[in-house]
């Protein structure tokens, strides 16, 4: 079986943690490291963008590529699943789909996602629970000129961002956070009262340079979030 991206990946990285190869010490070029590990030169490649994403090695055209002296410390950002943060509480998760439809994008979104005049996008309105009590409440749109192939998912079953995370990676995002007071929309989503304080995230994605999607995210009063990176 040949190795896979991952297993050149770890261990290249066993190699450097292991001081196998030192700080400074110049790599093997993609060639030599295909025929060791019995790979395609591209799973090599693709190993060692990752291991320069890190921090840990730096990549230099025709100097070659040296482990680095002093690693860089990254923060690496993957997009949260609701589903896997509300069973991770031990609760039973529920989704339910509010509104899905296909409009011109207004002018707010476009200047945000500096999108052309006249863009489509497909906005949906949905709510998660939280053994049947509101958790989040999810209004979100997707750039159909990026991913024309959204205007055909049923997303009655499932959320978008289960779909997007599987569909489309992301170069880059955008990550506001909130406070701020229950309109009556959000108070019958979220059974609050008008007024009362909500928690909410803005997030927004881009791909290679053109916008995917911007999802805004409330939360009832009293929602705690906690990070790691």
């Amino acid at each position: 079986m040949k190795a896979t991206y991952k297993d050149v990946k770890s261990d290249i990285l066993s190699k450097i943690t292991k001081g196998e190869w030192s700080p400074g010490s110049l790599v093997p070029n993609e060639v030599e490291l295909a025929a060791t590990y019995g790979c395609a030169r591209a799973t090599v490649n693709r190993a060692m963008r990752e291991l320069a994403d890190d921090g840990l090695v730096e990549r230099r055209r025709k100097a070659g590529t040296r482990v680095r002296t002093a690693p860089l410390r990254t923060a690496r950002f993957d997009i949260p699943l609701v589903r896997a943060e509300i069973e991770g509480k031990g609760a039973k998760y529920r989704y339910s789909l509010v509104s899905n439809s296909v409009e011109t994008a207004p002018d707010w979104l476009r200047a945000r996602l500096n999108l052309p005049d006249q863009s489509e996008a497909l906005h949906l309105v949905c709510m998660h629970y939280a053994d049947g009590d509101p958790y989040q409440h999810e209004d979100r749109w997707i750039n159909l000129t990026k991913l024309p192939q959204a205007r055909s998912v049923d997303f009655s079953e499932s959320g978008p961002n289960e779909w997007l995370v599987s569909e489309i990676p992301f170069s880059d995002v955008e990550i506001s956070f909130s406070a701020g007071l229950a309109d009556q929309i959000l108070t019958d989503y979220l059974t609050c009262a008008k007024g009362d304080p909500v928690f909410t995230i803005e997030r927004s994605t881009w791909w290679e340079g053109q916008a995917v999607t911007y999802v805004r995210l409330t939360y009832k009063p009293g929602h705690r979030l906690t990070t790691r990176y």
